[in-house]
């Protein structure tokens, strides 16, 4: 009898670990991802979600990325399952993953239904604010079991935009045009993550009110509302010979010392280097705001 209580005891003892142990996230998309057990093999299909894995504590958990998965550095060398619209079902499942890291809108039409018929747990990424910069590295630092070192970094994040809005926010608006493309001609509208950033540093996006999220404008309608301040983006690396186009138009309040540049991969991409990117951009507008 009292090894058959030691026994029940033993096997209640391991079911509670197994109960402790299971881990259970709430996406971007509202579902609900289950885990028996923080994820050790990961496969992550967009280059964002790579580096909020790395800041999450848990980028030694990757088995799996797509091209463009360049930072940190040591993501260059981790196996490639192909780009972030066109992956392989099979190099996925080649990789043996406990868990993959899907981009919602990214990834393309139907790309969660045939990821789920992998038969391998899925947690889709879909970061349209800065809030949700530092909620995701929470969410999948639950995800890896590295919740200490994911919370140290989500709460710095939100320290530090905190400070530039406290900073910056409540400054006289300076009328910002950011040209993330130069031929065709090419913005973003207010939803998006860099306007956020506009505004977090006191600046207004001129093109807030636009119905896409990156629109094609032309000259004229850029010349009309003719902006304090332009800004050359680019989509991976910086471009500030654009801003040579803008000084054959005399009238641009712009060429009073507002025709910036800044580096597009700190903030285009929805990771932690996005709150560098802003440090960035509000130093140079409140240089703006000092000139005459």
């Amino acid at each position: 009898m009292n090894r058959i209580l030691a026994l029940c005891c033993l096997l209640a003892g391991y079911a509670g670990t197994l109960i402790a142990g299971t881990v259970t996230v709430e996406d971007f998309a509202g579902r609900t991802v289950t885990l028996a057990e923080p994820a050790r093999r990961i496969v992550a299909l967009a280059p964002h979600i790579v580096e909020n894995l790395y800041s999450a504590g848990a980028g030694d958990r990757l088995v799996g990325v797509v091209s463009y998965s360049d930072f940190p550095a040591q993501a260059r060398s981790l196996p490639l399952v192909g780009s972030f619209n066109a992956f392989s079902l099979e190099q996925i499942l080649a990789s043996k993953p406990d868990l993959i890291l899907m981009w919602g809108s990214g990834n393309g039409a139907g790309a969660l239904e045939k990821l789920e018929r992998l038969g391998v747990p899925v947690y889709v990424s879909e970061l349209r604010s800065l809030a949700d910069i530092p909620a995701s590295i929470r969410r999948l630092g639950r995800l890896a079991g590295t919740e200490a070192h994911s919370e140290t970094e989500a709460q710095r994040l939100e320290d530090g935009f905190a400070w530039l809005a406290a900073e910056f926010g409540a400054a006289p608006p300076l009328p910002v045009f950011y040209q993330i493309w130069h031929q065709p001609l090419q913005t973003v509208n207010g939803e998006h993550l860099i306007s956020q950033i506009i505004t977090l540093c006191g600046g207004r996006n001129i093109f807030a009110d636009a119905a896409t999220l990156a629109p094609r404008i032309n000259l004229e309608s850029v010349l009309a509302r003719n902006p304090r301040v332009i800004v050359a983006g680019g989509m991976e690396t910086a471009h500030p010979e654009w801003l040579d186009h803008w000084r054959q138009y005399p009238g641009l309040r712009a060429l009073n010392g507002g025709l910036l540049s800044v580096n597009p991969d700190l903030i285009q991409r929805p990771t932690a280097r996005a709150l560098d990117g802003a440090r960035d951009l509000c130093s140079k507008l409140e240089a703006v705001r000092t000139v005459n």
